[in-house]
């Protein structure tokens, strides 16, 4: 179905917002020492209940793409986004880290989730003739919420204290996000978009389009060897990512003396790196190609590692945490579209959230590799940094052997048709 009349971008912009709400979660890192001193937790406790939040991801990014694929993603969006301005509220009245764990952990990351997963699920059946481009811009979105949450809410917790901050923060997305969901027009059965052939790439020889694409059914796709490289490739994409956007505040601070208010500033940069990259890194891929794309994000990953590890200078972690979070985002932005591109847009809403497990184990493990070197070595990531790069040359090497098995696949299928 092709119809013009759709108007995709009043979706596509409530969506964006939307996400750009939800993607707060990445904010926590400001709240997690406030939350350590108020109750005299450790630091591992209080990140526990962010590693949940994102393992536990995977969960309702399933539900959510099982209704966008039934036609229901503004009831994903809207029960997502309620779920996650009630955590944000339950927060405010947690006194044990298992109160933390059930309110923050589970209610605000099952919410995150499924009100993204609902988001870029219905974008990219909207847009399926731009897909880099409209799932980086919606993705854009979740990347850039700690750009405005972090210094909002460092002023709040200043100023009002850390419960109260939740409590502000959880109300105030909770009306903004449910508000905007009402925007949200489900992508109908079977819609091809707005034809044209100029945005398709074709400088990829392993790139599908999609219209060429058979739909494949989560039941068969976990059944096929790609659907693991393709779960590799998402988790060590944001492996790194991860361990910075849940220490990227810690970091500035243990590591090159920045004050609080300072360090807040640096994590508003890396948001904005990651919000950025989404955009342009999926603008870049319809153009390049998916998979040179991704031998370029984990090529630059691994040398902005290499760089932080080894500098000491304010500018070098500035520049560190840009180019690393230009790539997180691009990571982010990339893989709906690849997804979308081998297993078809049918079934992509329940697919592409089975495929999150990926991005999920980088949430479970990156933050606790990260925070448990660290505290065996007095404050310093230095370890964690070289563990992420040599796992970001891996990620180069599963690519290319992807290219060169998919490459494989066309030829035998070619030579059938001689």
């Amino acid at each position: 179905m092709t119809d013009k009349k759709i108007n995709r971008n009043t979706s596509l912009f409530a969506s964006t917002i939307i996400n750009l709400c939800v993607g707060a979660v990445y904010a926590f890192s400001v709240f997690a020492g406030p939350l350590a001193a108020h109750f005299n937790w450790t630091r591992s406790q209080v990140m526990t209940a962010f590693t949940i939040s994102t393992a536990i991801s995977a969960i309702s990014m399933i539900l959510g793409g099982k209704l966008v694929d039934k036609g229901g993603a503004r009831i994903a969006i809207m029960l997502g986004s309620a779920m996650f301005g009630i955590g944000f509220i339950l927060t405010s009245f947690v006194r044990t880290p298992l109160g933390l764990y059930l309110s923050y952990g589970v209610v605000t990351g099952l919410g995150q989730s499924m009100a993204y997963s609902g988001n870029l699920g219905n974008i990219i059946k909207l847009f399926p003739d731009k897909k880099g481009l409209a799932s980086g811009i919606v993705t854009a979105g979740y990347g850039g919420g700690t750009i405005l949450a972090a210094p909002i809410i460092n002023y709040l917790i200043q100023s009002q204290g850390v419960l109260a901050t939740f409590r502000f923060m959880g109300i105030a997305y909770f009306l903004i996000t449910v508000s905007l969901s009402m925007f949200v027009k489900p992508a109908p059965a079977g819609y091809k978009g707005v034809k044209d052939k100029s945005s398709i790439s074709t400088n990829d020889i392993t790139e599908d389009v999609t219209e060429n694409v058979t739909d494949v059914h989560w039941t068969s796709m976990i059944k096929k060897p790609k659907f693991y490289l393709i779960v590799a490739m998402l988790m060590i994409g944001a492996l790194s990512g991860m361990m910075i956007t849940s220490n990227a505040s810690t970091i500035g601070q243990s590591m090159f003396g920045l004050s609080a208010t300072k360090a807040a500033f640096y994590v508003s940069l890396y948001a904005l790196s990651n919000c950025l990259g989404r955009v342009f890194w999926g603008t870049i891929s319809d153009k390049l190609g998916r998979y040179k794309a991704l031998i370029c994000i984990y090529s630059i990953i691994a040398i902005m590692l290499l760089f932080i590890a080894n500098t000491t200078s304010i500018l070098g972690f500035a520049c560190s945490l840009i180019g690393i979070g230009l790539c997180f985002g691009g990571t982010m932005g990339v893989f709906p579209s690849v997804v979308a591109e081998k297993f078809g847009m049918k079934y992509h809403g329940v697919n592409y959230g089975i495929t999150f497990i990926g991005y999920s184990a980088a949430a479970f493990f990156g933050p606790k590799i990260a925070v448990q070197v660290a505290d065996s070595n007095k404050g310093d990531f230095t370890l964690a940094f070289y563990i992420a790069l040599v796992l970001s040359l891996g990620g180069i090497f599963l690519t290319l052997l992807f290219m060169s098995l998919e490459k494989k696949n066309i030829n035998e299928k070619n030579k059938i048709y001689l």
